[in-house]
């Protein structure tokens, strides 16, 4: 989901709609200029507003597509949404992206989108596919952040570069307030991993990792690989992230520049503490569906959604 300046809220569905629930409370559907391919873990994914929102109106949106035969990957578009009383449209809309190659397969697309702060550059989270040695082959998108640099307008400004390797899924990316760019993504079975990402870094996947392979094999640590980067942070037993944010809110002022990260298995969002290159795990606020996406709210609180059919938009205030 994506706040708006003036408080509504765009949410995807993985099914393929885009809707805008207004400030108001009304919600509109808003009709997609592409066809998503639904299925397994894909489908309609990240939604953000580009930092001059307010002036421009201007979105970017990934989604899974089909290919030629049985293959599938991850696109990247923009367009400017204009909304108009109790209507809303995408006007001028542009693919930016699309994932190479195209494979089998429904899952780790990935495609999670973040803007730099300076805003010269669209970032691109491309999840390896459960492929696994295409993360560490450069002449493959898979298992890579990639970055697309981005014009004044918010179009594109050239061909896309690979930021890094090694990656699985990656399901939140974040810039930080002192404008590092960071990561968060599952394991197999078990090694959840918070990562800083820098330029030209692998890191490990598949050749090390803190999980195990789902049929119990056993996969090289990272200590084993010190060329290769080390997560800031990892979990076993699993969190199974979904998005994040840095709070910068004032509702919560002790939390200012730490992560919230939704988390779905076990249920709720995961506080963690930023220290130089180091994270540590601050607390866990248990929920009762697993949460896919949190974001902040104007004032400071905290809006998440609930996965799966039934889920619902909270918004969590202090007492």
């Amino acid at each position: 989901m994506a706040v708006l300046p003036d408080g509504g809220v765009l949410v995807t569905e993985k099914a393929g709609k885009l809707k805008l629930r207004k400030a108001d409370k009304s919600i509109i559907d808003i009709a997609l200029p592409f066809t998503v391919a639904y299925g397994g873990q894909g489908g309609l994914g990240d939604v953000i507003a580009a930092p001059d929102f307010a002036k421009t109106g201007r979105i970017y949106l990934s989604w899974a597509e089909t290919g030629d035969g049985d293959t599938r990957g991850a696109a990247v578009g923009t367009g400017l949404l204009k909304i108009e009383g109790n209507s809303a449209r995408l006007e001028g809309f542009a693919v930016l992206w699309r994932q190479n190659p195209k494979v089998t397969g429904r899952g780790h697309y990935s495609h999670r989108l973040a803007v730099s702060p300076d805003r010269k550059w669209l970032y691109i989270a491309s999840g390896d596919r459960q492929k696994m040695q295409p993360a560490q082959d450069p002449a493959s998108d898979l298992g890579k952040i990639i970055r697309l640099p981005l014009v004044a307008s918010g179009g594109p400004g050239g061909a896309p570069q690979q930021f890094s390797l090694g990656h699985r899924n990656i399901l939140g990316m974040q810039f930080a307030p002192d404008g590092r760019l960071w990561e968060i993504e599952h394991g197999p079975a078990g090694g959840d991993e918070l990562n800083l990402v820098k330029q030209g870094a692998n890191y490990g996947w598949p050749v090390v990792s803190e999980g195990r392979h789902y049929g119990g094999e056993f996969i090289p640590h990272h200590d084993t690989r010190p060329d290769m980067a080390a997560p800031a942070l990892y979990w076993n037993p699993v969190i199974a992230p979904g998005g994040m944010i840095f709070y910068s809110g004032k509702l919560w002022p002790e939390w200012k520049g730490q992560l919230l990260i939704a988390a779905m298995n076990p249920a709720g969002v995961v506080r963690v503490k930023i220290d130089g290159d180091k994270a540590s795990e601050e607390a866990r606020y248990p929920m009762g569906k697993r949460i896919r996406a949190i974001a902040e709210a104007g004032d400071g609180s905290l809006l998440v959604l609930e996965d799966k059919a039934g889920g619902r938009l909270l918004r969590l205030t202090r007492k």
